[in-house]
């Protein structure tokens, strides 16, 4: 007996997708027609997906920067305004830097910077073990390793003071906001990609202490955060022995830091 085939009705399911409140209901459609094999299939897809889930979770993927990066569920979603992030990143890296991406969730930020700086060493490090087995399966087709630890905590040693570049995607959102964000974050995202504590710099403080012992002179720090925050931020990046500058993005709503430390 021939298969079925499989017609979805797109119209409708874009209907749906509308009145749940998705923005961009038509490209949802066809992505989750895509992901789909069946009508059954498809079906338990859209349920989902009018019930919360991010749409990267349940296609298992996030486009960033150009390239498709394995998202898993419960792993921070790379959100389009840290291409700013990466491109600041990448105007302030020397040639074939050493290069650390902190607070790496999927490994995204890693994973372009692997084409666009050709780095004589990359590595990536994140705290919660979900996102490191996600960075592990994007990022160990090209050989660079990711660490489960805090911060600077499980990077080895011999690289303390040798960094050119160090890159993080800190979370920065106040704690008393974060019941704010939407639920597709909230509720689906590891709150500890999201909270940043009481101002929402309590990591980033730590991140600015940490580089300046572990960037080589000339090397920099280059991180994502809102822009009410930058002029603050920049202040704790000078009294760690930092030289901080701010770049936005209007068109992105992104503002990133890059800090050099002098020498």
């Amino acid at each position: 007996m021939p298969p079925t085939l499989f017609s979805p009705d797109r119209p409708a399911l874009v209907r749906r997708l509308r009145a749940a409140g998705c923005v961009f209901a038509e490209d949802e459609a066809d992505l989750l027609i895509a992901a789909a094999g069946s009508a059954e299939a498809l079906t338990d897809l859209v349920d989902r997906r009018v019930a919360g889930l991010p749409l990267e979770h349940l296609l298992g993927w996030a486009e960033f920067c150009g390239l498709r990066v394995a998202v898993d569920p419960g792993v921070f979603v790379p959100r389009g305004r840290t291409a700013l992030l990466v491109a600041a990143a990448a105007a302030v890296a020397g040639p074939a830097p050493a290069v650390l991406d902190l607070c790496c969730g999927s490994g995204a930020a890693a994973l372009v910077l692997h084409g666009r700086l050709a780095p004589r060493w990359l590595a990536a490090a994140d705290v919660d073990p979900a996102a490191v087995a996600c960075a592990r399966r994007n990022l160990a087709p090209l050989g660079v390793p990711v660490y489960e630890g805090d911060l600077f905590v499980p990077v080895p040693v011999r690289w303390r003071g040798r960094l050119d570049l160090v890159v993080a995607n800190a979370p920065y959102v106040p704690s008393g906001a974060v019941a704010m964000l939407p639920a597709e974050a909230r509720l689906h995202e590891a709150p500890v990609a999201l909270d940043g504590g009481a101002d929402g710099l309590a990591v980033l403080r730590r991140v600015a202490a940490g580089a300046a012992e572990w960037l080589a002179p000339g090397g920099h720090l280059a991180v994502e955060v809102s822009a009410g925050q930058a002029g603050t931020l920049c202040g704790i990046m000078a009294d760690a022995g930092l030289d901080p500058s701010v770049v936005h993005d209007d068109e992105l709503e992104a503002t990133a830091v890059t800090a050099r430390r002098p020498g």
